[in-house]
């Protein structure tokens, strides 16, 4: 009889929450890209023209070749369809913003596209899987206002070539800020299409497509757009402050951010909403600036992360609370964190984990 309690009280205790296990990436290179394809096959990227993958769930990473004259690009942003192909963006001012794509297991790369705008700058790049979830024909490119307002950008041929989106709801918010890229995650894809941006704001693109229209005439449907934009309750005293990441899991989605020159408050840092027009704050937020959120299945949490400490939600954004390492993990084990694909993590000086 006590061994039959003991078991149903065991079974009640929710297991010990993983930790990011360090992975050995063979590079120093500053890491911001990062996407998960199945678990065992996921790419990363960062500067210096880095690009890393692995195909046994990060327990060997491998340097690809780095994309033309990309030497010395900051890649900031990647997205993969299998373990042969993936396109990565790169951030910069001008021409140093580009999109290159590679099929042949990153042998070979392609460039796609270059900033056409001198005072340009490249922030998040995300394309839209199929069922299968192995191509992304359908794919969005934000960057910074030019000319006093956002470029959005989107490609139906697999970043081949690509249409500008012109709205006047894109104009720039008041404060003349731009957006982070920071973790490749300030876009949401689909009907309606998010975006964040410095200061708190979220903008909106609704669409008077149909479904049907969008799958037979695409290309049509970038003018139906009608954007606007609101202000969640993130930090948004400066340029500097704002929302860094979004993410979605049925009908709840999640904003992380603040500030990112004072990554230690723990104000403004989060906001979360069931209905995409009212948005509220954490009664307890992250601890600190997170520039990455995603949930996280296995689990049933999200996580988001930062430089100072990673943070998890098990009651969908109301509450967050502080992963800590214990003492079989390595004692940094939840510090110094850009970007997020679940299971994996990215950081400076080449720094990947994985969630166990």
């Amino acid at each position: 009889m006590r061994l039959f309690l003991l078991v149903v009280l065991c079974a009640l205790v929710p297991s010990a929450p993983g930790q990011f296990l360090l992975q050995d990436s063979h590079t120093t290179a500053s890491l911001r890209g990062i996407y998960s394809v199945d678990g065992k096959i996921a790419w990363a990227s960062g500067t210096e023209g880095t690009v890393l993958r692995t195909t046994d769930g990060g327990s060997h990473w491998q340097r690809c070749s780095t994309p033309p004259n990309a030497e010395e690009l900051d890649l900031r942003g990647i997205q993969a369809f299998g373990r042969s192909t993936a396109i990565v963006m790169s951030s910069g001012k001008g021409n140093l913003s580009r999109i290159y794509k590679t099929t042949d297991a990153c042998r070979t790369w392609k460039l796609l596209l270059t900033n056409p705008d001198k005072e340009g700058f490249f922030d998040a790049m995300q394309f839209e899987l199929s069922p299968s979830g192995h191509t992304g024909e359908r794919g969005w490119l934000l960057g910074d206002p030019v000319d006093h307002r956002f470029v959005l950008m989107a490609t139906f041929d697999g970043g081949l070539h690509w249409q500008k989106v012109y709205q006047a709801g894109l104009a720039e918010a008041p404060e003349q800020g731009g957006a982070f890229a920071a973790s490749n995650s300030l876009l949401l894809t689909g009907l309606p299409l998010y975006f964040a941006a410095s200061h708190g704001w979220l903008y909106e693109g609704a669409s008077t497509c149909t479904m049907g229209l969008v799958q037979e005439h695409p290309q049509s449907c970038l003018d139906l757009f009608d954007f606007s934009k609101r202000q969640l309750p993130l930090a948004h005293q400066n340029e500097t402050s704002g929302i860094f990441s979004l993410a979605r899991w049925n009908n709840l989605a999640i904003a992380v951010g603040g500030n990112f020159k004072s990554p230690d408050r723990s104000e403004g840092t989060a906001a979360y909403s069931k209905d995409d027009l009212h948005w509220s704050a954490p009664q307890t937020p992250p601890h600190g600036y997170r520039s990455a959120v995603a949930y996280d299945e296995k689990n049933k949490r999200w996580i988001t992360v930062g430089p100072n400490g990673t943070d998890i939600s098990l009651d969908d954004g109301h509450n967050w609370s502080a992963l800590k390492p214990d003492s079989e993990d390595q004692p940094d084990a939840d510090k110094n964190w850009n970007a997020l694909s679940l299971p994996f993590a990215v950081g400076p000086k080449g720094r990947i984990g994985k969630l166990h």
